[in-house]
């Protein structure tokens, strides 16, 4: 095992075959999954994440994997509590010798255990959210940037959420101490792979892979997480499959109208990994693009960077 590489990453957008190669990738190279899902933490959300946990049962056996049904879907799960969570089995692993395989679409998980981003560990607080989302992003700049120059200095403000979050911080912090960060977070050298596809095969491959999941009963998982007390607002926030199928359960869309508001969000979503993916190239990480999930030109890669 290279000493120089020491953790390998599988990215790329919904539907692009990624937990397939890092199984593969597992396979060759004594490798054990780390997800990298913000929402596959949760326990009892299986069809509409998309765990595909069959995939991790191979003919050479079961590849183990991590990160994934760790919660329960009615708490709240931050990304500074994801960052404890992947340090602390990226090190359990690296420990075992074997090599951590880092595998997922949520773009800002990755980059920021890749990069120790640092993350305040403080609770959400959907009121004051709802709150600040009703005004422009011009006035939330201004606004962070009155109330705290520094964190307006650190803050993406090209993005309307991250600067909701950076005044939620601010507020919180007026009362209570904000821990930023992790003491010590591990060495992580890595290699990036990402996948992509041409548009209309993506937009293809993301249509089949939800006819799949309506007919493997994503219906019925959101009606049974309903039947457990979950819900709409909480529905509204576990993402847009929970979002759609729970309007549907509620009688406000038809069964047509939900596939189609699906298809169409899915296909949004997919677009806007692809672009946090390419900002991650600007902001200084390499990833090593593939097209169609090409096996053989991953193995090649990998086998040149692990020499």
């Amino acid at each position: 095992m290279s000493e120089k590489i020491n953790l390998i990453a599988v990215c790329g957008p919904n539907a692009s075959g990624k937990t397939r190669l890092g199984v593969e990738l597992a396979l060759l190279h004594d490798g054990e999954i780390l997800s990298v899902d913000s929402r596959q933490v949760y326990r009892g959300m299986d069809i509409g994440t998309g765990k595909d946990l069959e995939d991790y049962d191979t003919p050479s056996g079961r590849v183990p994997y991590h990160l994934i049904d760790i919660v329960e879907p009615d708490q709240n799960y931050s990304l500074w509590q994801y960052q404890a969570d992947f340090y602390r089995v990226f090190r359990e692993v690296r420990g075992r010798g074997k090599m951590p395989i880092a595998v997922g679409g949520t773009g800002l998980y990755l980059e920021a255990v890749l990069k120790h981003y640092e993350i305040p560990d403080i609770p959400e607080n959907p009121e004051l959210r709802r709150e600040l989302m009703q005004l422009s992003k011009e006035k939330l700049e201004a606004r962070l940037r009155e109330c705290d120059p520094e964190l307006h200095g650190r803050t993406d403000t090209t993005n309307k959420k991250r600067v909701v979050r950076a005044l939620e911080v601010e507020f919180y912090g007026r009362e209570h101490p904000v821990r930023w960060g992790h003491d010590d977070p591990p060495e992580i050298w890595p290699l990036v792979i990402g996948v992509r596809w041409e548009r209309q095969e993506l937009r293809r491959r993301i249509e089949v892979r939800l006819d799949e999941r309506l007919e493997q009963g994503m219906v019925i998982e959101v009606r049974e997480l309903m039947d457990r007390g979950i819900g709409e607002k909480r529905l509204d926030r576990l993402g847009m499959e929970y979002r759609h199928v729970g309007r549907f359960l509620s009688g406000k869309v038809g069964e047509g109208q939900m596939r189609e508001e699906l298809l169409r969000d899915i296909g949004r979503l997919a677009k806007r990994q692809e672009t946090y993916f390419r900002g991650m190239e600007r902001r200084g990480t390499p990833i090593h693009w593939v097209e169609g999930g090409d096996l053989k030109a991953v193995r090649a890669i990998v086998a040149g960077a692990l020499k």
